[in-house]
């Protein structure tokens, strides 16, 4: 793991990697988090994480799964709903004048049936919220507001 500091020279310097996940419920709605951090503090976004260096998609799926919503799923029931870039001009330490930039290997899960999901600490809470919601709620990230069918 990178110290706080390496990691904002890496953020200044390059793209990161990451994946979001779209955890779709039986009903069609899609579950977001309302982010405690930056980028994207404060509004409604789909759960993710960065890909680590030498981790494999799958391993980093099945991780961020994990981690972000103590889900254990099978990488291979996911599908790849597409390749986003998101672009932040706040980064995850405040630091002034360094931007994110992430690009985005977006993955889609419907589910049969819904576990009990318990918000991270990247996370105040979660919500299910219809396509309608995705596209309207004025709360819900513009680039979580894309993912919406």
């Amino acid at each position: 793991m990178l110290s706080p500091e390496a990691f904002l020279a890496v953020v200044r310097d390059a793209p990161l990697v990451s994946i979001d996940l779209l955890l779709e419920d039986p009903c069609g709605r899609l579950l977001v988090g309302l982010r405690s951090n930056e980028p994207a503090q404060g509004f409604w976004f789909v759960p993710g994480g960065r890909v680590r260096k030498g981790e494999g998609l799958h391993d980093a799926l099945q991780r961020i799964a994990g981690a972000e919503l103590g889900l254990a799923v099978e990488p291979a029931t996911w599908q790849l709903a597409g390749v986003f870039e998101h672009h932040y001009p706040t980064n995850f330490a405040g630091a002034e004048g360094i931007p994110t930039h992430y690009v985005v290997l977006a993955h889609r899960l419907r589910l049969t049936h819904v576990p009990e999901l318990q918000p991270d600490g990247q996370h105040r809470q979660l919500r299910w919220l219809t396509p309608q919601e995705l596209r309207t709620h004025p709360s819900v990230h513009p680039y979580t507001q894309a993912y919406a069918p």
